[in-house]
């Protein structure tokens, strides 16, 4: 009875740990991918996102590294796109954008102090039974949310918006706020998808890790 009752303990402790793992992946895919700015470059001309603001490379380049910029916890001021107008209910909802990219650098800093701290003690314990139940674990919502994305996106993007936001600010008046124009749903679509393999790759790494320590305990026995 005791053994079961460890057995299951260690179990579940062995899940909460990967729930750590899938929070440290996401918030690391979400800062990497939000850093890449070359994602959104070289998607400029694939999404005709000149011909559809009607501005030049330049000019978008130029007001989408200000958004970046501004969404950095680093960043300090007010937000000012250098050629675009912004209304009052836009830039509530880029303030709003900020705070929920600031919480994913927090996240990180938390759960990756955490699991530092977890690996130090199971390394001491000879522990690495975590590591397969994490992979399994972190691998679930990133196939979920991928799954949902690939039968309908648009009501992925919608619902994700009516869950983080508790206003109708991010709904866009292209007149009052033509940075939206700069933003089609399509490129938020491909970060969806660099997130979703960014996390399947942490998932992937500590299989890889599990699988090495394995064979080296059959090794040495």
């Amino acid at each position: 009875m005791k053994y079961l009752q460890n057995k299951w303990s260690t179990r579940i402790t062995n899940i909460l740990i990967g729930v750590l793992f899938t929070l440290f992946f996401i918030s690391i895919s979400v800062i990497i991918i939000l850093n890449t700015r070359s994602l959104y470059y070289k998607n400029i001309n694939q999404l005709e996102i000149q011909e559809y603001s009607g501005l030049d490379r330049q000019t978008i380049i130029e007001n989408y590294d200000a958004l970046i910029d501004y969404c950095s916890p680093f960043y300090h001021g007010e937000l000012n796109f250098p050629s675009l107008p912004a209304s009052p209910s836009g830039l509530s909802h880029f303030a709003e954008t900020k705070v929920i990219f600031v919480s994913f650098y927090y996240v990180a800093a938390i759960t990756g102090i955490l699991l530092l701290g977890i690996i130090m003690y199971k390394k001491k314990r000879h522990d690495t039974s975590y590591l397969r139940t994490s992979a399994i674990t972190i691998i679930v919502l990133p196939l979920l949310f991928g799954l949902a994305t690939a039968i309908n996106f648009d009501k992925t993007f919608l619902l994700f918006h009516k869950i983080a936001f508790r206003n109708d600010d991010w709904l866009f008046d292209p007149a009052t706020d033509p940075i939206i124009n700069l933003l089609p749903e399509e490129y938020f679509m491909y970060c969806a998808i660099g997130i979703v393999l960014l996390v399947i790759l942490g998932s992937l790494i500590l299989f890889l890790i599990d699988r090495l320590i394995r064979k080296q305990k059959k090794v040495s026995i």
